[in-house]
């Protein structure tokens, strides 16, 4: 009797064991959990403009202070970095002295994420007390002025004063009267510092660590003026990494600070946050539309994106009340008219169109609207005051000059579409007025009737993003993934039509 019960014990123990070890062996946490630490530990490589060195060195001294995370920095001529990372297919950011080296690596595929950061001047260096007194272009073309520059096809300095420069008939004298071309902009800095040169184009911000120079502005370079900004290189391995240290870089309380005190003219960047959260109001009608890009984002930058999905007219209400998400999508322009303090730049996205859905095989033969006026029809609407639908369907119906005869009909006002499809379905209701996307996931149960004639019948879907809101820059980047090829893709399969333009979409990229 012993015998058999150790024996069961024995069996028990040997079950139990297995079935730890299966539970562990089914959690990838340990080995992916040390993977990901791996990753998160490998330092991010920064391909950044020399004429930033200086600030961007503190920049990172600051934050590997503040987070224990490694960065590693490459400097040289904007588009010798560029090309490094077209070539190598490294890298995972990308910093030029110039923002239009970032429009370049887009255009090639080779980044993704844009975030600005703030602008450099171009401007005549000279040493201390402009012993050469060089008060006027026509100074620099003088035989006795030794002139310098940094070489137009590589650095972003250079390449910028011979675009300006061009435009105003001005460049091929001053070519002529270049004594050298250097590899970067410090490069000029140094020569005129240690006597090499008397004058050279630079950026302000890069004497900054040059006590024993100064500078003049002139006119004729009042617009060699560059943008700066860092992208995330597409084929980044740890892009949440990338960009937790780009948001360190462009915010205001952190390394936008650095940049001020370095003489750059910084932009107005996003307040930090280690894990900042971003608020989104949306129509209830655009979250099939939507919601999965916004969890891809928020995993891209590791950054929380709450949503609050329903009807315009009661998200209109909530803000009126006082509550201030950081961007607004509303289901229709009427709604987002009503809120012009809060938002007062919006951007038309897509468009929905109002539709008559019927149960499949349309048992009640219903092919207009004049037709939900029949006797002991049953009648779906959205609620004017709680939903755009309801109030363009109020409009609609005023249009065709049949409001009253179809409101005798209408048995439930609801504040979404989605309840009158349940309704619809669950046999509630014989029709409802509801937007073509609350058709897309339930063709298998109804028809969607079009309407027919009436121009008011389509809504207009406007983005915006609000003015106080302290993550400007994310929601930015927030509506460029929205517009982006992927997502225009989910608005197209949901029954909306695509709206806006290509210019728009990437209009979130600038301070």
């Amino acid at each position: 009797m012993n015998r058999v019960i150790l024996a069961m014990l024995l069996s028990l123990v040997v079950l139990a064991t297995t079935m730890l070890l299966l539970m562990t062996g089914d959690a990838p946490s340990q080995n992916g959990s040390d993977a990901a630490e791996n990753e998160s530990s490998a330092p991010v490589m920064l391909f950044c403009a020399a004429s930033n060195r200086a600030v961007m060195e503190s920049v990172k001294l600051d934050y590997e202070k503040e987070f224990g995370r490694s960065i590693e920095v490459q400097y040289g001529p904007s588009q010798t970095l560029l090309s490094s990372i077209e070539v190598s297919g490294t890298g995972d950011l990308y910093l030029p002295a110039d923002d239009s080296y970032l429009e370049m690596a887009r255009q090639k595929g080779l980044v993704d994420e844009v975030i600005p950061i703030a602008r450099q001047q171009g401007v005549v260096v000279v040493k201390k007390g402009n012993p050469r007194r060089i008060v006027a272009f026509d100074d620099l073309l003088k035989p006795a002025v030794r002139f310098v520059q940094a070489n137009p096809d590589a650095a972003a300095i250079g390449s910028v004063s011979r675009k300006v420069l061009q435009k105003q008939q001005l460049w091929e004298s001053l070519d002529k009267a270049t004594t050298a071309y250097r590899t970067t902009v410090n490069e000029v800095a140094n020569d005129v510092l240690v006597g090499a040169a008397d004058a050279g184009i630079v950026y302000d911000a890069v004497l900054h660590t040059y006590p024993d120079l100064e500078f003049i502005e002139l006119p004729e370079l009042k617009d060699v003026s560059s943008g700066v900004a860092i992208g995330v290189v597409s084929g980044s391995k740890q892009a949440q990494q990338a960009l937790h240290f780009a948001r360190y870089l462009s915010a205001a309380d952190r390394g936008l600070k650095r940049y001020t005190e370095f003489g750059f003219r910084s932009g107005n960047g996003d307040q930090w946050a280690d894990i900042p959260e971003l608020s989104i109001f949306a129509g209830s009608m655009l979250r099939p539309a939507i919601d999965e890009t916004v969890t891809a984002f928020e995993q891209r930058e590791g950054v929380r994106v709450s949503r609050v999905y329903n009807g315009c007219g009661i998200l209109v209400a909530q803000m009126k009340a006082g509550q201030q998400p950081d961007a607004y999508f509303a289901c229709d322009t009427e709604f987002m008219q009503q809120v012009p303090d809060l938002f007062p730049d919006p951007v038309d996205v897509s468009q929905n169109k109002l539709v008559i859905l019927v149960q499949k095989g349309n048992p009640h033969k219903i092919n207009s609207l004049k037709d939900l006026t029949a006797d002991g029809l049953r009648v779906g609407i959205g609620h004017e005051k709680q939903c755009a639908m309801g109030w363009l369907t109020q409009n609609t119906l005023k249009e065709g000059g049949i409001q009253e005869e179809v409101m005798a009909n209408v048995t439930v006002q609801t504040p979404t579409g989605d309840m009158l499809v349940n309704q619809l379905r669950t046999g509630s209701l014989d029709a409802a007025v509801a937007y073509l996307s609350n058709a897309a996931g339930a063709a298998e149960h109804l028809d969607a009737i079009r309407i027919q004639g009436l121009e008011c019948s389509v809504a207009t879907q406007p983005f915006a993003i609000a003015e106080k809101s302290r993550h400007r820059q994310m929601a930015a980047r927030l509506f460029a993934k929205i517009c982006s090829a992927d997502s225009q893709k989910s608005f197209l399969a949901e029954g909306f039509l695509w709206q806006m333009n290509a210019a728009a979409t990437n209009s979130g990229d600038s301070n």
